[in-house]
């Protein structure tokens, strides 16, 4: 049986012709991480040759159609608002890994983060802002109470064990995805651990954080956003500033 095609739901838009990045705003594009081989190979033109190499080096020819569509994805975003050609951009990693834009592009002030998960991918940018953003497909194997208590804090581990059943795996991965899209907006990888910091969520919770790790600034400083980008999935994004306007997108390629 084939697999069944993931959808974009349709309230995330195509973007309008002109998108100026303001101060305030954060924008996320969902895209599927689908191409047919002959838009692969192109896609793959934009690429790096690092980024080539990494690509050959996946075993499954679908992971690697999956990391070449990311990344040029990503290159076609960061190119638009850079202005620029999406082969001319060049980034650089911190030393947890995270990607952030080379030096040379330092003046534009733009932060950026991808996420993908089972041929979905979400994209955030912003303006001067820490940006992190989450997608996960929704894994019953996964989301159970052993792995709640291994990696979340004693009190999200309380609210998940209250939520009812037929709630709890949805439940679970709003937890997941918000504090993942916090750890990336941080740039620190697993050198944070997921039990440092907490974060609402559940069946009638906004988003949010409640507590920070003690290297973080408040909790009241970030902003967290719920996005659910398709049936089966949920994401999310943190924003290191309070009260921003999120806006959601669905990638065209």
């Amino acid at each position: 049986m084939p697999e069944r095609q993931t959808k974009i739901h349709p309230q995330w838009a195509e973007a309008p012709p002109e998108l100026p990045l303001r101060a305030g705003e954060a924008f996320i594009w969902a895209a599927v991480l689908d191409l047919p081989g002959s838009a692969a190979a192109e896609a793959s033109e934009i690429l790096s040759s690092e980024e080539r190499e990494r690509a050959a080096r996946f075993r499954f020819e679908k992971d690697q159609i999956q990391y070449i569509a990311s990344r040029s994805f990503l290159r076609a975003l960061l190119g638009r608002f850079l202005q620029i050609d999406p082969k001319a951009v060049r980034f650089r990693y911190n030393s947890f890994g995270k990607p952030l834009l080379a030096d040379e592009f330092a003046a534009s002030r733009i932060e950026f983060n991808l996420a993908h998960s089972k041929g979905l991918g979400l994209f955030g940018v912003t303006l001067d802002r820490a940006i992190g953003v989450d997608v996960e497909q929704h894994r019953p194997d996964l989301a159970t109470m052993e792995i709640a208590n291994r990696f979340f804090a004693p009190e999200e581990v309380k609210v998940l064990s209250a939520v009812q059943p037929s709630c709890r795996l949805e439940a679970f991965f709003e937890c997941w995805t918000r504090k993942e899209a916090f750890i990336k907006a941080r740039g620190m990888g697993l050198s944070l651990p997921l039990d440092k910091f907490t974060v609402a969520f559940g069946p009638n919770r906004a988003p949010a954080l409640l507590s920070a790790d003690q290297g973080a600034t408040t909790a009241a400083s970030w902003t967290l956003a719920d996005l659910s980008p398709a049936d089966g999935y949920s994401g999310a994004a943190a924003i290191e500033q309070p009260d921003v306007a999120v806006r959601c997108y669905r990638f065209q390629p």
